[in-house]
């Protein structure tokens, strides 16, 4: 590549490739987001079948997401991703076209959401083990943010698009399952394009990798994993944390602002703050970037020392705008925070086991969200909402203090990228 030290990241074809490829794709997945739960409802109106579809789509993500990071170890990532875009382009153009013939039904709409659940499990690892062969490492913390600063403005304004666009089909005097139809083959259409931009990447060669079989390689990344102290020691309290965070933001800060800010508009404004917030930190992430390079462990213990403090406050909020500045500030430095740890982890493991190291990290996140989400549902039946939020943010403050005081995390710095397995 042409690209140096000196040159802006947008020069640098691959990422331009990547950058632009990933922003339509992600903004077609709104489309397929918003249509298949309205698909469910449209058919049963039974909150039960949504939450069936929603898991069939979720689970195989949360179990297959190791197997995912593996294959795409062995074959390499952007041949996993290419085929997981295929995929994912395939069953969406069948389902619109069986939608359009009128050949639909409950079982349909669980295939399908099965089938795209499989394909993410694969395209998920894969997709972020391929940015370290395709940008210079001293780009890579610049790329991370950029790239994740898109895709959290494709969650802010694709459901807003995908709305505007599925609103007017039906202005159109169009029938709900042909404007379904439309949602679900426009985001086939952008599985297309993105695997287009994909071919256009240039990556690094890597030298070949031993392989020992597939379950036997499986093993082999998370015995690296085992291995590496620090990588252990952060996996496991990024496990901590996850719990700890995750349920209280995506299940008692709706009931927050059902019993005090009495709206489903006050919710709207809360995710809206933190969105933005997290959109802002992803972009800023390259301000500091020697700097945390030398004190990344200090500084992850900090910030969720400060989101703990932050989490606590907003238990005792009583008005909208207290609580949109609390989230805001949240989103900050959790979205500052989630590109160094991404960049953190794709400098220190080698490429060769990358996909493995990523696909268990995001499998932590998967994997406990569902529990944190069920733990907080049950503790709301015994606990006020105010109490909840300071419950678990002193838990995570707790967290990270212990491991100030009892694990090598605060003496971890950053790695210097990893060029070879």
């Amino acid at each position: 590549m042409s690209t140096t030290a000196e040159s802006p990241l947008l020069r640098n074809s691959n990422f331009r490739w990547l950058l632009g490829g990933g922003l339509v794709s992600m903004l077609g997945d709104q489309f397929s987001m918003l249509a298949l739960p309205w698909l469910v409802l449209s058919l049963t109106g039974d909150s039960l079948s949504l939450g069936i579809a929603v898991a069939l789509m979720g689970a195989p993500r949360a179990v297959l997401i190791l197997l995912g990071g593996t294959v795409a170890d062995r074959y390499s990532p952007r041949r996993v991703l290419l085929l997981s875009k295929y995929a994912n382009a395939v069953i969406l153009l069948a389902l619109a076209g069986l939608l359009m013939l009128d050949q639909v039904s409950l079982a349909l709409a669980y295939a399908a959401a099965l089938a795209l659940g499989i394909a993410s499990a694969f395209g998920i690892p894969a997709g972020t083990a391929i940015l370290p062969q395709a940008v210079p490492p001293q780009s890579l913390q610049n790329a991370n943010g950029l790239q994740m600063g898109t895709r959290q403005l494709s969650l802010l304004a694709g459901p807003l698009l995908a709305a505007l666009v599925l609103g007017a089909h039906d202005g159109a005097q169009k029938t709900p399952m042909a404007a379904l139809a439309v949602a679900f083959a426009i985001d086939a259409l952008t599985f297309v394009f993105s695997a287009w931009t994909l071919r256009q990447v240039k990556l690094r060669p890597l030298a070949a990798a031993a392989t020992q079989g597939m379950w036997r390689d499986m093993a082999a990344g998370l015995s690296m994993v085992w291995r590496d102290l620090p990588l252990r020691s952060c996996y496991a309290y990024w496990a901590l944390v996850a719990f700890f965070v995750m349920g209280p933001l995506h299940v008692a800060l709706p009931v927050l602002a059902s019993e005090r800010l009495h709206g489903a508009a006050a919710l709207g404004l809360l995710m809206g703050a933190h969105g933005a917030g997290t959109l802002a930190g992803m972009l800023a992430s390259s301000l500091g970037g020697a700097w945390l390079r030398r004190h990344f462990g200090a500084t992850l213990l900090l910030v969720d020392a400060v989101v703990a403090c932050l989490l606590m406050a907003l238990g005792q909020i009583s008005t909208a705008w207290q609580g949109a500045a609390l989230l805001a500030v949240t989103g900050l430095l959790g979205g500052y925070l989630q590109v160094a740890i991404f960049t953190w982890i794709q400098r220190r493991v080698a490429p060769a086991m990358l996909g493995r190291a990523m696909a268990l990290f995001m499998g932590i996140f998967l994997g406990l969200a569902p529990l944190s989400a069920a733990a907080t549902g049950a503790l709301l039946r015994h606990l006020s909402v105010g109490e909840l939020f300071c419950g678990g943010g002193a838990l995570l403050l707790a967290a990270a203090v212990a491991a100030a005081l009892w694990t090598d995390i605060p003496h971890i710095a950053g790695n210097p990228s990893v060029s070879s397995p």
